[in-house]
């Protein structure tokens, strides 16, 4: 081994490599083009953790909490980016990394990305399902609008409404629609407006501007404000091209303010044309509905003045139905004689005195039992014979049988 060069721990190899490192100006703000790939998301520090790739080569990134907050999308793997940072040395594991201080979507813009992003996401949750928005009032009594006071959406809606439909009260909550502190505000005054029932329907929106200035309206929170609003929500950012996930939210899209104040106010014109039209319907069933009413009473009139009439047409009523009521009676009563004298006919055919008074005879033991047949008599027995006009007691002195077929 050679002698006289000096011996190094590994934690002076790698300080020394990242001194250099950090020292060479060439490399503190380096702008990189590639590929993500191994993206995590480090949900407890905040920071995130991915490696740079292209076609022949790779190199393993952070980028920490602070930077990665101001990112207005998520990288995810596969996506082309670019980045700009600085390389350096990360001592403990003497891993060569690129430390990212900003990421841009490479050809697509980060608010675009973040958009597109967003609005997926939304959308498989089910926030923008039709089934869920709110019908919009048909006459609306106080329009609820959320928008910056000083803007030219709020004027543009308050002369619509004047000019359509002004017996609406429009209810103001002023706000800013652009900035960091924008949505916040927008949200703070959609909930106030449903807790204090301000409003039959909420204008939320601005007038028009970059994607930058219409920020606000593509923010999570505002959005899902919106989505909980049992106040129904009609949108109006920007101009008829822009949209934004407020408008996917809301109940209903209007491309501008004042397209919002058109959908919301009918027109005054055409409501008092069918008012009066209705008034001329109601005129004209009241007068058909008094003249039915004065022909029932002048024929009652009349009816009156002839009493003597109605009584004997009254009594005449009253004689056919007596006469119909004794024809019935006597028709039932006829049936009646007929059905008996055949019920009498019938018993009388199948009385014992009727039989008896033919001949016949009826046989008794001294018990009172009828005798039927000659088996159940016995010589010197006493019998009681019954006659139709009478009876005779006697004595039998012989008993003769007689064979009969047996019956089946």
């Amino acid at each position: 081994m050679k002698t006289g060069f000096s011996v190094l721990t590994v934690s002076q190899l790698n300080f020394y490599v990242h001194t250099l490192l950090e020292s060479d100006e060439r490399l503190s703000g380096v702008f990189l083009r590639g590929e993500i790939s191994n993206f995590k998301n480090h949900f407890r520090s905040g920071h995130f953790y991915l490696s740079i790739k292209d076609e022949n080569a790779v190199i393993r990134a952070v980028m920490f909490k602070g930077n990665a907050q101001r990112l207005r999308f998520l990288p995810q793997d596969g996506m082309k980016v670019i980045v700009s940072g600085r390389v350096s040395l990360y001592e403990r594991d003497g891993q060569y990394q690129f430390y990212i201080d900003d990421m841009q979507p490479d050809g697509v813009g980060a608010l675009h990305v973040a958009y597109e992003q967003l609005k997926e996401k939304l959308l498989r949750e089910g926030l923008f399902d039709p089934a869920r928005k709110h019908p919009l009032p048909l006459y609306p009594e106080r329009v609820g609008v959320v928008t910056s006071e000083t803007g030219a959406a709020l004027q543009d809606i308050l002369h619509v409404l004047e000019r359509r439909w002004p017996l609406a009260e429009v209810v103001l909550a002023p706000v800013l629609v652009q900035g960091p502190e924008a949505p916040a505000q927008i949200c703070n005054a959609i909930r106030a407006m449903n807790a204090a029932h301000a409003a039959n329907v909420l204008i939320v929106g601005r007038g028009g501007g970059s994607i930058e200035d219409l920020w606000a309206f593509n923010d999570e929170d505002v959005a899902r404000c919106i989505v909980d609003s049992e106040i129904p929500v009609v949108s109006a950012v920007g101009h008829e091209t822009d949209f934004t996930i407020a408008d996917f939210a809301a109940d209903v899209r209007a491309p501008t303010p004042s397209a919002a104040a058109e959908l919301l106010s009918p027109d005054q014109t055409a409501v008092m044309a069918e008012v009066f039209s209705l008034r001329a319907q109601m005129s004209a069933l009241l007068v058909q509905k008094v003249t039915d009413l004065r022909g029932r009473q002048e024929k009652a009139a009349k009816a009156l003045q002839r009493p003597a009439q109605l009584l004997d047409m009254y009594r005449m009523k009253a004689d056919m139905l007596d006469a119909r009521l004794a024809a019935v009676t006597k028709i039932q009563a006829e049936r009646g004689r007929a059905s008996f004298a055949a019920l009498a006919a019938r018993l009388d055919a199948l009385s014992p005195l009727k039989v008896l008074s033919r001949g016949y005879t009826v046989v008794e033991d001294t018990a009172g039992r009828v005798v039927t047949r000659t088996a159940a008599l016995s010589e010197d027995e006493m019998l009681l014979l019954r006659f139709a006009d009478g009876q005779a007691h006697c004595m039998v002195k012989d008993v003769e049988h007689m064979e009969i077929g047996a019956v089946r």
